[in-house]
């Protein structure tokens, strides 16, 4: 596990020394402010830090399957809003989601899946039988029209909430239109 550690991680990714990285750790403690909002799915292979190289304290991290919009979800990315000043929101959808295919697959087979799983899948249904990156669309513009706190945000340009889609092959991130 220490080969793991964010420690070595910021050695190696972050280009930060352990002392850098302690330094950091002792800042973020008194409080954090991170200049944007990353909706992503909880896949592995796709760590927000990473795609984005980013460091501590940067970016707020709300993951779940499928990237879907929850209300435990949405209320953390309305607390890095209206708490932590956040101004920026990304909606992050990838290549070879397994929730996206689950989905697919389920609707296609008129079933249902097991346990809380099909939460997941229901979030996923309204955009199912379109383009792969529909559903990072679907997100985007369920965020931009969330009241009470984020469509004002959005209305008046303090915030803005964009798509994006990452690719696994080439560890590239293309930033979608949702308009």
């Amino acid at each position: 596990m220490a080969a793991n550690s964010y420690e070595n991680a910021g050695m190696i990714s972050l280009c930060m020394t352990s002392e850098q990285a302690g330094k950091r750790r002792t800042e973020l403690a008194k409080s954090q402010h991170p200049f944007a909002i990353i909706l992503s799915c909880s896949d592995s292979r796709v760590p927000p830090e990473i795609v984005f190289d980013e460091g501590l304290g940067d970016l707020f991290i709300v993951r779940v399957a499928g990237n879907v919009l929850n209300d435990e979800g949405l209320g953390s990315i309305e607390y890095g809003v209206d708490i932590l000043g956040a101004r920026l929101i990304v909606v992050l959808g990838h290549q070879s989601c397994g929730a996206v295919d689950a989905a697919m697959k389920t609707v296609a087979a008129k079933g249902k899946a097991p346990g809380h799983i099909q939460s997941l899948l229901t979030a996923i249904k309204p955009v199912v039988q379109s383009t792969p990156k529909a559903n990072v669309k679907h997100v985007v513009d369920a965020l931009r029209l969330s009241t009470p706190i984020l469509k004002a945000r959005v209305d008046s340009g303090d915030v803005q909430v964009i798509g994006g889609y990452y690719t696994l092959d080439t560890g590239a991130v293309a930033f979608l239109e949702t308009k």
